[in-house]
């Protein structure tokens, strides 16, 4: 998901996996998977077929490790933003925050649509991709808004 961060201040972006499910509300459907396998795992075992028991504990398993899996990177988001002498880029992965600062003198954003890439911010040797969390369709249009608040933002610096 794509939006500005706070609209009153356009010069931060806020880029966030887009989630259909609430964590509450994916636990409750693994819950459910998980009760319902292990019902006919019951069924099945007072029928006299117990390896089934042992298939439906590594289905559970695998759910909760699914589960597990999915909310550790359920709240992953970047965060670009301008700090009135530079780009900050915040970027949490599985509760991991790094925070990169790139200087606005030569900082080159580039994006080439037809190679469908990530935004690239490169200044030196440093080189930063951004916009894993944009649909396709949209990194043109954040990559100009990128580029467009750089651009005004060198032109405070020089006022």
């Amino acid at each position: 998901m794509y939006q500005l961060a706070d609209p009153g201040a356009p010069q931060q972006w806020l880029l966030k996996r887009n989630c259909s499910l609430s964590p509450a509300q994916l636990a409750a459907c693994f819950s459910a998977l998980g009760c319902i396998s292990l019902l006919i795992a019951a069924v099945f075992a007072a029928n006299g077929a117990w390896p089934i028991v042992v298939f439906s504990g590594l289905e559970i398993l695998a759910l909760a490790l699914a589960f597990f899996f999915y909310g550790r990177h359920a709240a992953d988001y970047e965060r670009i933003f301008f700090d009135g002498s530079g780009v900050v880029v915040e970027t949490v992965c599985a509760d991991r925050l790094q925070r990169v600062r790139l200087g606005t003198a030569w900082l080159k954003i580039d994006y080439q649509e037809h190679k469908r890439e990530l935004i690239r911010l490169a200044q030196g040797g440093q080189c930063l991709f951004v916009g894993r969390y944009v649909a396709q369709e949209q990194r043109k249009q954040l990559a100009e808004e990128l580029r467009s608040g750089l651009v005004l933002l060198n032109r405070v610096d020089k006022s």
